[in-house]
C-alpha cells in the first residue's frame, strides 16, 4: 500500500498501486450472457463467439472497448494488455487500412484514459498440425508478411508485445518466427488452457502444452504464458524456473468450466503470475482475486488465503507481462466506505479484498491523470451512451 503526500495524492488518502489487466479480448464485453444456456464446455461457447463477433464493426468494437476500459478503472485496473485477433472484416478481406481494428482498440483506452499494451496476435491454423483456419476464424488470419507489417505499425504509436494465439493457431515454424520478431518485447501466448488442448498435443507431440513450449522455445521473462489451467508438476517447477509469468483469469476460467491453475504449488515453486479479466464477464481486480483465493481453499479445504500478499503479487507479475517500465497508476479508496472503516495497513487491503461486493474506489490515476474521481469516470457518461447505442445495433443484427 501506498501513503499519500507525494504530490499526486493527499495526504491522508488511502492509496493503493493500480493493478494490470493481463488479458483482454475487449469485444467479449458485449456477448458476456449471451452463451449461459448453450451448456456444453470451452468449444461450443467458441461457436457461439464466431457467431457474435461476426457481425462487428471497427465502430461497434470501439464503444464495446472503451465501456469496458471505465468499468475496469472503476474497479481498480489502470492498464489493459489487448490480447488483439480480430483484424480482418467480418468476409475474411483486409481492410483498407490494415490497422483498422487495432485502430478502434487505440482510440477506445485513450478515450477511457487506460494505459494499453497491444497485442496483435498470430493465428494461422485451426488445430496442432498445420490445419487451415476454419470459416469462423476467417477475421483472425493474417499472413506473416501482414503480420510484421501490423506490429511494426502499431510499435510506432503504442506499446506493443507479439502473440502467436496458441500451439493449436500456428505451427512450430511459425512461433519460433514470432519470437524472433518480438526481439526483447512482451511475447503472451494461450497454452493448456482445457484439457482437449492437452489431450490433442500429446497425440500430436508426445508432449502437454506447456511442457512442449518449454522445450522448443526461448522462455524467459518477456512470456506470459496465458490460462496454463493444467500442467503436471514437472511442468510447474520448469515454468517457476524460467520466470515467465502465469496470466491467470479465474472468472472467465471458471465461467467456460476450464478448470483450476494450482496456484499453492506454483507460488511454492516461486512462480510468479498475474490476473486478467479475459471475457469480461467481471471487470473487477477484486472478484478476480477472490475467486482465486477461494477456489483454493475449496481444493485444500484449509483457510490458506495469500490475502494482501495476492495483491502485491498480481501487480508485481502484471507489470512484468507488461515489460515493466513505471506509471503514475493509483487508486484512492475510501476509507470511509463500510468495508473498509476503521482499517489500516495490511488489514484494510483484505477489506477491500474480502469484504462485501460494494466498491470502495474512490478516484483512479492512470498514467499521471486523473480519470476517475468521486466514484465517477471523467467521460463514463458519453462512453455508455456509445455502448448502448452499439449494442442495440449488434443485437438486431445477431
Amino acid at each position: 500500500m501506498i501513503s499519500g503526500g507525494d504530490g499526486l495524492v493527499p495526504e491522508d488518502a488511502v492509496v493503493v498501486p493500480g493493478v494490470p489487466n493481463l488479458h483482454s479480448h475487449a469485444f467479449q464485453r458485449a456477448m458476456a450472457g449471451l452463451a449461459e444456456r448453450a451448456g456444453g464446455d470451452f468449444w461450443q461457447w467458441r461457436e457461439t463467439m464466431y457467431r457474435f463477433l461476426a457481425v462487428l464493426t471497427p465502430e461497434d468494437v470501439r464503444a464495446i472497448a472503451a465501456q469496458l476500459y471505465v468499468e475496469c478503472l472503476l474497479h481498480g485496473y489502470t492498464s489493459v494488455a489487448e490480447f488483439h485477433y480480430l483484424h480482418n472484416a467480418p468476409d475474411g478481406g483486409a481492410y483498407d487500412a490494415p490497422a483498422e481494428m487495432a485502430n478502434a482498440i487505440i482510440a477506445a483506452a485513450e478515450d477511457a484514459g487506460i494505459g494499453l499494451l497491444m497485442l496483435p496476435v498470430l493465428y494461422r491454423r485451426s488445430g496442432f498440425g498445420g490445419a487451415p483456419a476454419g470459416e469462423g476464424q476467417r477475421r483472425f488470419v493474417l499472413s506473416q508478411d501482414r503480420y510484421a507489417r501490423l506490429v511494426e505499425d502499431l510499435a510506432a504509436r503504442v506499446p506493443v508485445g507479439v502473440a502467436p494465439h496458441s500451439l493449436r493457431a500456428v505451427t512450430p515454424e511459425e512461433l519460433a518466427w514470432a519470437v524472433e520478431l518480438a526481439g526483447e518485447r512482451p511475447i503472451h501466448i494461450h497454452i493448456a488452457e482445457q484439457t482437449g488442448e492437452v489431450e490433442a498435443c500429446l497425440a500430436w507431440s508426445g508432449a502437454r502444452p506447456v511442457q512442449w513450449l518449454l522445450d522448443h522455445a526461448p522462455v524467459d521473462r518477456r512470456w506470459c504464458l496465458v490460462h496454463a489451467t493444467h500442467c503436471d508438476a514437472t511442468e510447474l517447477q520448469r515454468m517457476a524456473a524460467s520466470e515467465a509469468v502465469a496470466g491467470l483469469c479465474q472468472t472467465t476460467e471458471a465461467n467456460l468450466g476450464d478448470g483450476a491453475f494450482p496456484l499453492h504449488a506454483y507460488l511454492d515453486a516461486g512462480g510468479r503470475f498475474g490476473i486478467g479479466s479475459d471475457s469480461h464477464v467481471s471487470t473487477s481486480p477484486v472478484e478476480e482475486l477472490r475467486w482465486l483465493d477461494y477456489i483454493r481453499r475449496l481444493e485444500t479445504r484449509t483457510r490458506r488465503s495469500l490475502g494482501a500478499g495476492l495483491l502485491d503479487r498480481a501487480t508485481e507479475g502484471g507489470v512484468q507481462a507488461f515489460g515493466g517500465g513505471a506509471r503514475q497508476d493509483f487508486v484512492v479508496l475510501d476509507a470511509e466506505h463500510p468495508a473498509l472503516v476503521g482499517r489500516s495497513g495490511a488489514s484494510l487491503v483484505d477489506a477491500w479484498l474480502f469484504n462485501g461486493n460494494g466498491n470502495p474506489v474512490r478516484d483512479v490515476m492512470a498514467g499521471g491523470a486523473w480519470v476517475v474521481r468521486d466514484g465517477t469516470h471523467i467521460r463514463g457518461e458519453r462512453i455508455a451512451a456509445d455502448f448502448r447505442a452499439a449494442m442495440r445495433r449488434i443485437m438486431a443484427r445477431l
